[in-house]
Order: structure tokens, then C-alpha cells, then sequence
């Protein structure tokens, strides 16, 4: 057998592939099915764009004596039909034990071509499901929250170029985020940012200052000039945000 695998929209009110099963059930196993070692994105959040598939590994363990079809691990909010995932691949069984099956599975996300909402960036909480052959099935919320961020960007630009030593740079810069509904990306004001910099020859950069971007998205701040390195805004994101960091822009300093 080859690997399964099911493209359906599930997010905003769509139908999903999955429907046997509408409740979420908290806690130990139900129905004779256990589900262990469930592992999302190695618990990282999962950072999305406006143009890029993203494709995200998770493992599961089940153990059952039932004979069993499209087991998977997914994302919800609310109950089991309110999930999040374009498209589920899942391996078939990697045997540990007589009933006992490990899985490797990935979700993918594309907002280029299935539509998402802005709203759905945040929290959202992981359950695990199988049908049986002949009819029914098991549903079992894992007490695990998985993170949906929305992409952010960070330019800059350091002037002027080159800078007499202790005279004035000028940092300026924008962030932006990911807006999944125009699948564009839009101002993010009023973010607190790091402007950061590493002198020539060093192996890392050192925060300088924090500034809040304005309504526009739109950095600036000024620096003296003290030696050649390179410059750079980071931001460290939140809970529907991801982080980023800009390029670097060198300034040599005479």
C-alpha cells in the first residue's frame, strides 16, 4: 500500500473529509483505540505566508486491536469539525508490536490556493482519529495546543553610505505580515522591533535599541557611527504572529 492522502478545505465553515465523528472526546481513549506520542511541527508554531504550500511533519502512535482506515492527527478549535488543514499525507503502519503502529504524517497549508481567514492565526488544539473498517470510529483530543502564525517580513536601510566616525546613521525599515484573505502582505504598526549590529568580523549581532514601528509599520531611528558592521531589524513575534528578521545592511565607517 502506498500512501493515503486527502485534499479538502476544513477551515472557515468548509466541508471536511473527516466526518463520522463530530465530538471531541478529552482525556484517555474511547472506543479501544489509543493514541501516543502524538508530536505536531516538533512543537514549533507553524508560520504561513500568502504564496507558499507549507508542508508540516507530525507522528503519532496507535494502538488497537480494531481493524482500522485514515488514521490521522489534526488541528481544531470548538469541535471536530471546526479543523485546520488543506491536505493530510499519512504513512502506512510502521510496526512496533502486534495492535501497535507508529505513523509519520504532514499537513499541508496553502493559501494561494484554499482560502483562509486572518481570524484563524492563533491557538489551536490537537486531536487524533481513525475510522474502522465496517463503520464507526475514534476521536480523542490530546491536550497539546499547536500555534497557526501569520508570516511577517522586515526591511532595511542604513544611511548614509559610507559614514565619518561618530556622525549620525539613520536606520529606517517597515514590517509587515502576511494578510491571508488578499493574499498580500500589510502594514503590522505598532510593533516593538530590535534594531540590531554586528561589527565587521563578528559572529553575531548585539541589540542596540528597541523602537516601535508607527501606524504605518514604518521604522526609524539614529545610531553614531562608531564602526563598519552591518545592521538589522529583528522582531520576535506573538502568539498570531511569527518572527522575522530583516537583511543586513552594511555601512563602512571611515
Amino acid at each position: 500500500m502506498g500512501k493515503k492522502l486527502w485534499r479538502a478545505v476544513v477551515a472557515g465553515g468548509a466541508v471536511a473529509v473527516f466526518t463520522g465523528v463530530a465530538a471531541v472526546p478529552a482525556g484517555a481513549a474511547e472506543g479501544g483505540v489509543s493514541f501516543t506520542r502524538v508530536q505536531v511541527n516538533g512543537g514549533k508554531p507553524i508560520v504561513i505566508g500568502v504564496s507558499k504550500e507549507v508542508a508540516v511533519p507530525a507522528s503519532f502512535r496507535m494502538t488497537t486491536t480494531h481493524k482500522w482506515k485514515w488514521p490521522a492527527v489534526f488541528l481544531y478549535r470548538g469541535n471536530a469539525d471546526d479543523r485546520l488543514w488543506h491536505a493530510i499525507e499519512t504513512s502506512d503502519c510502521i510496526k512496533v508490536s502486534s495492535g501497535v503502529c507508529d505513523f509519520d504524517e504532514t499537513m499541508f497549508f496553502d493559501p494561494s490556493v484554499w482560502d483562509m481567514h486572518n481570524s484563524e492565526a492563533g491557538a489551536w488544539k490537537v486531536a487524533a482519529e481513525v475510522y474502522f473498517q465496517g463503520g464507526g470510529g475514534d476521536t480523542d483530543d490530546k491536550g497539546l495546543t499547536a500555534y497557526v502564525k501569520r508570516n511577517s517580513r522586515l526591511t532595511v536601510n542604513a544611511s548614509p553610505e559610507p559614514v565619518t566616525k561618530g556622525s549620525t546613521i539613520t536606520v529606517t525599515g517597515k514590517v509587515t505580515r502576511a494578510n491571508w484573505e488578499t493574499r498580500k502582505y500589510s502594514s503590522y504598526g505598532g510593533r516593538l522591533v530590535s534594531l540590531q549590529f554586528k561589527p565587521t568580523g563578528a559572529a553575531s549581532y548585539t541589540t542596540v535599541k528597541k523602537v516601535y514601528a508607527n501606524g504605518s509599520g514604518q521604522l526609524r531611528t539614529t545610531v553614531k557611527a562608531s564602526k563598519t558592521g552591518t545592521w538589522r531589524w529583528v522582531y520576535y513575534g506573538n502568539t498570531t504572529t511569527g518572527p522575522s528578521n530583516s537583511a543586513g545592511d552594511n555601512v563602512v565607517v571611515k
